[in-house]
């Protein structure tokens, strides 16, 4: 909540204040996208996907937490996501000895080592990642370079669950996909030093042939089945790219 001064001249010179008293002035933009977010997660519920929201990624990562505990699960997985590290999620599963977390992100294994996580962590009882982009409709947007993020949310995990900041709302499918290619994918490639791609110079795409391009696999998830194998969290912040 916001507060200024309304002044009000009576008597006196011109334009010599004589009084001033405080007016609140809501700041709307959390409302704005509350509406937003909740009817997305209606339309969500509708199309057989479990939603709900949360005001802050803090708070997405207290109902991770709940609905992890309620699965409990033998195994977890995840595919790399900004948004899941910015809520303190990875840390928090990798932390927790109740369940066995396959980490295909580590830092201190080859690569060839971490893309034989990865394909372990399609197989597990609960998998999570992020969304590139979502629209209005209900329609969950992404493009990978590897495919493990859309493998693991298409099929094979047990149970999904989904972080997506508002900033990944759009009006259309059209607009996802513009999305994902002008501003998502060159500040992904950006954020991978060792790449060596067009748009981390341009920040724009080339459509290119790079041996590095990260945009090769799109999936378009209209619908979730089973019912309820998939859980998406929207978040009332900016997170990710």
């Amino acid at each position: 909540m916001q507060s200024t001064f309304r002044k009000f001249v009576s008597g006196g010179r011109p334009g010599r204040p004589l009084f001033q008293f405080p007016i609140l002035m809501a700041d709307h933009t959390f409302d704005y996208w509350q509406r937003r977010l909740d009817a997305l997660a209606g339309i969500l519920e509708k199309h057989g996907f479990a939603a709900e929201t949360a005001a802050t990624a803090a708070g997405a990562r207290d109902r991770i937490r709940r609905a992890v505990e309620n699965i409990m699960p033998k195994s977890v997985g995840y595919a790399d996501s900004r948004t899941l590290r910015a809520a303190g999620v990875i840390d928090m599963l990798r932390s927790d000895s109740r369940w066995e977390f396959i980490d295909g992100f580590d830092r201190s294994k080859s690569r060839a080592e971490n893309l034989e996580q990865r394909r372990q962590a399609l197989m597990t009882d609960l998998f999570l990642t992020g969304v590139n982009a979502i629209t209005e409709q209900g329609t969950l947007v992404w493009l990978d370079m590897v495919g493990n993020r859309i493998g693991g949310v298409a099929f094979g995990p047990r149970k999904v669950i989904l972080v997506a900041g508002r900033n990944k709302l759009t009006g259309s499918l059209e607009e996802a996909m513009r999305r994902i290619r002008t501003v998502a994918a060159p500040l992904n490639a950006r954020a991978h030093e060792h790449f060596r791609t067009p748009c981390q110079i341009t920040s724009r795409c080339h459509d290119c042939s790079s041996p590095d391009r990260i945009c090769n696999t799109w999936l378009a998830m209209e619908r979730c089945y089973p019912k309820e194998r998939i859980r998406v969290i929207l978040v009332n912040e900016d997170l990710g790219y």
